[in-house]
């Protein structure tokens, strides 16, 4: 394992990578500066207002052995994967998904996340609205579509998130997918539109 630094108080604080990732402390530092983003503020603001109130260890930074940058879940929040995240957009990114989670988890009281329709439903308007789709974003992963990459991307990324759902077996998940896709899709809240 490597070394960690400890910065000079006053210092201009580096990053160390840790395994290709970020120490939880590192990322904790990550999250703070994320819950400083207009995103992220709206969307806290928001749970707030509709009965969700969030307190100080809502988002947490974690070492996950699995290999995946975040998750919500109901009655812990937020966890955003440290030894994953290696710049600040990545957590944003992470932090902003996940919000929506946890916004579609509030408003909705029967909200079943073994119900693989329930998952997509709530995958599909993470990865539409959260900004995980972007065409750089895209462009940097290797996809180079120039006309209807956000939907197909939107699409692989639901696909993928449902299928590590023990509930959702592929056939079922897609099945699910292609059921609620465009009232879903089209569910902006709490946004006006898409941003």
């Amino acid at each position: 394992m490597a070394e960690e630094s400890t910065p000079e108080p006053g210092s201009n604080r580096s990053y160390s990578s840790v395994n290709g990732g970020r120490t939880k402390e590192e990322c904790e530092d990550m999250i703070r500066r994320s819950l400083r983003t207009p995103m992220v503020k709206f969307l806290m603001e928001h749970l707030e207002k509709s009965g969700c109130g969030i307190g100080d260890r809502f988002i947490k930074a974690v070492h996950c052995e699995k290999q995946i940058s975040g998750g919500y879940v109901r009655g812990e929040g937020i966890m955003v994967c440290s030894n994953h995240m290696n710049i600040q957009d990545e957590v944003n990114q992470v932090v902003i998904h996940e919000l929506i989670h946890a916004f579609d988890d509030c408003r909705a009281a029967n909200l079943d996340w073994a119900n693989c329709t329930h998952h997509a439903c709530s995958e599909i308007r993470a990865g539409h609205l959260s900004g995980d789709c972007h065409y750089k974003r895209e462009l940097l992963r290797g996809f180079m579509k120039l006309r209807g990459h956000e939907q197909e991307c939107v699409r692989r990324r639901v696909m993928k998130s449902l299928v590590a759902n023990p509930y959702c077996p592929e056939a079922a998940a897609k099945d699910a997918m292609e059921a609620v896709w465009d009232v879903c899709y089209n569910d902006t809240q709490p946004f006006d539109r898409a941003p």
